[in-house]
C-alpha cells in the first residue's frame, strides 16, 4: 500500500528515527548514564559555586571544595551502607525467628476474631525479612555499578564546573534564532537548576526526618533507611512508597505491628508534608508536567537508562518537553505533557 500523504510519510520517518535513537542510547547506556549523571551533578553544584563567587572566593577554590565534599560524602555513604548490610546479614536468623513469632500471633488473631484461616508458613515465605535488604541492596548495587566510573564522573564534573560560565554564552552564540531559542535555553537551565536544588534540599530533609523518627522508635539500621529515603525521594510518586516498605517490614519483624504502624505513619506524614506543602511552596508550579506524564516518564527512563534514569526522569522529560515547545509542528505534543495549572493559565491568558 503506497502512502502518498506527506504528513504520514514525515510521521513514519520521525518514528523510525526515534526508534533508532532510543536503541542507540540503550546500547550506549554504559557511556550515556555516567555522562548524564555528571551533567546533573554539575548543575546541582553550580549554584554553590556561583554563591561563593559573590564573596570573591576564587572559582578554582570553590570547585575543589565542592568536589572534596562530594568525595567525603561518597566514602561515608559507602562505609555506612556496607556496615549496615553486614550487620543485617548477621542478625537475619534472629529476624526470621522473630517474624515467625509475630505471624503466629497475627494468624491466631485472624482465626479467632474474623474466622479467617491463614497458613503462617506461607506468610513467612512472602514476608521474608531478607526481602527488605534485597530491595535496598538491588537499588544501591545498581547505583554502585554506575559509580564504578566514579573517577571519570568526578573529573567530568570538575571540567563542567570550570566551564559552566561560558557554556550558556556559547550556546546563545551558536543558535541560529537567538530571539526565540535563547528563551528556551534559559528557561530549561533555570527550571532544571531550581528542580535539582530544591529536590536535593527536600530529599536531605526527608532523609533526616525519617532517620530521626526510626532512631526514636528503635528500628535497626535507621541510617541506612534514611539514606534510602533520601535517594528514593528523587523518584517521583512511587519513590517514597518503595523507601517505606523495607523499613516498615523490618520494624514489624523487630518490634511488632504497633511500632511498624508508627513507622508507616512517620513515612506518610513526612512525605505528605515535604511533598505537598514544603516542596510546592519553594518550587511554585514546578516544572509544568502532569502527574500522569511524571509517572510514565519514570517507567520509560527507568527502562531506557536503569536506576539513574528513574532518578533523573523529571529533568530528562523537561528536556524533551522544551525541545518539543521550540518547534511549531510539535508544540501540541508539549501541550499534552503540560500540567493542568499551566493549561488553565494559558486559557486565562
Amino acid at each position: 500500500m503506497e502512502i502518498k500523504s506527506p504528513t504520514a510519510v514525515k510521521a513514519l520517518l520521525v518514528l523510525a528515527s526515534l526508534v533508532i535513537v532510543l536503541a542507540g542510547i540503550k546500547a550506549a547506556s554504559a557511556i550515556v548514564v555516567p555522562f548524564l549523571l555528571s551533567v546533573f551533578i554539575a548543575m546541582a553544584c553550580n549554584p554553590i559555586i556561583n554563591w561563593a563567587s559573590r564573596y570573591k572566593i576564587p572559582r578554582w577554590l570553590s570547585v575543589i571544595s565542592v568536589i572534596l565534599l562530594i568525595v567525603i560524602f561518597g566514602f561515608m555513604l559507602a562505609g555506612l551502607v556496607g556496615n549496615s548490610m553486614a550487620e543485617f546479614r548477621q542478625n537475619l536468623p534472629n529476624y526470621k525467628q522473630q517474624l515467625s513469632g509475630e505471624l503466629v500471633w497475627v494468624t491466631t488473631k485472624l482465626e479467632s476474631t474474623f474466622n479467617i484461616e491463614v497458613n503462617s508458613e506461607l506468610l513467612v515465605s512472602y514476608l521474608d525479612p531478607a526481602i527488605a535488604m534485597n530491595m535496598a541492596t538491588n537499588l544501591l548495587t545498581s547505583l554502585g555499578g554506575v559509580l564504578t566510573n566514579f573517577l571519570l564522573i568526578l573529573l567530568t564534573v570538575v571540567f563542567m564546573l570550570f566551564e559552566a560560565e561560558s557554556v550558556p554564552k556559547k550556546i546563545h552564540i551558536a543558535l541560529d534564532d537567538p530571539s526565540m531559542k535563547i528563551r528556551q535555553v534559559d528557561k530549561f537551565l533555570l527550571s532544571v537548576k531550581n528542580y535539582l536544588v530544591i529536590k536535593t534540599v527536600v530529599s536531605i530533609a526527608t532523609g533526616g526526618v525519617i532517620g530521626l523518627w526510626l532512631y526514636f522508635l528503635g528500628v535497626d539500621h535507621f541510617l541506612l533507611w534514611a539514606v534510602l529515603a533520601f535517594l528514593l525521594n528523587f523518584i517521583p510518586n512511587i519513590g517514597s512508597i518503595i523507601a517505606a516498605v523495607p523499613a516498615v517490614l523490618l520494624a514489624f519483624v523487630q518490634l511488632g505491628p504497633g511500632i511498624a504502624g508508627l513507622v508507616a505513619l512517620g513515612y506518610v506524614v513526612s512525605n505528605t508534608v515535604m511533598g505537598n506543602v514544603i516542596e510546592p511552596r519553594f518550587m511554585g508550579r514546578g516544572l509544568g508536567l502532569s502527574t500522569l506524564v511524571v509517572f510514565l516518564s519514570l517507567i520509560f527512563w527507568g527502562w531506557l537508562l536503569g536506576t539513574v534514569g528513574m532518578l533523573l526522569s523529571v529533568p530528562l522529560t523537561m528536556i524533551v518537553k522544551i525541545a518539543l515547545e521550540s518547534n511549531q509542528d510539535t508544540q501540541w505534543i508539549a501541550l499534552l505533557l503540560d500540567s493542568e495549572d499551566n493549561v488553565e493559565a494559558r486559557q486565562d491568558a
